[in-house]
This record gives C-alpha cells, sequence and structure tokens, in this order.
C-alpha cells in the first residue's frame, strides 16, 4: 500500500477478521527500485498499492532503508 489510511482500513476490517489480528507497519525503500513498479489503484481514490511480483519480494527486501517501524496494532 502506498499510504497508511489504507493500510489501517486492510489491518482492522480484513486481517483481524480472518487472522484474528492486523498491523500496519512502515519502511522506506530505495526509489529507484520502486520507480520499477506501477501504482495502482485498486479501489476508493486512496487505495493505492504498489504490485510487486512475488518473486521480486526478496529483491524488494534488499532495498529496505533503515527499520521497519510497527504503527498500528489491531487485536
Amino acid at each position: 500500500m502506498t499510504n497508511e489510511a489504507y493500510a489501517i482500513e486492510i489491518a482492522r476490517d480484513w486481517h483481524v477478521k480472518s487472522d484474528g489480528a492486523g498491523f500496519v507497519t512502515r519502511f522506506h525503500v530505495e526509489r529507484a527500485f520502486m520507480d520499477r513498479f506501477t501504482v495502482h489503484c485498486v479501489g476508493a481514490p486512496h487505495h493505492t498499492e504498489w504490485w510487486v511480483p512475488a518473486e521480486q519480494l526478496e529483491e524488494l527486501n534488499d532495498h529496505i532503508v533503515g527499520e521497519i517501524e510497527v504503527l498500528h496494532r489491531f487485536p
């Protein structure tokens, strides 16, 4: 996801129901890497997300800069 509001909706409204808990995290990824992917709107105007193919997730992890922060927890 590209924004905190959308991530909160997914964690709170979807993951709590299906998994019992939901978390919103924030982390930074090198722009040059993320510029390779298109942002897609999948609903309301703030429902935007990068579509990174699963086979490139390890490479995405290699381009994370700094810490991964937990911003919200929904039990």
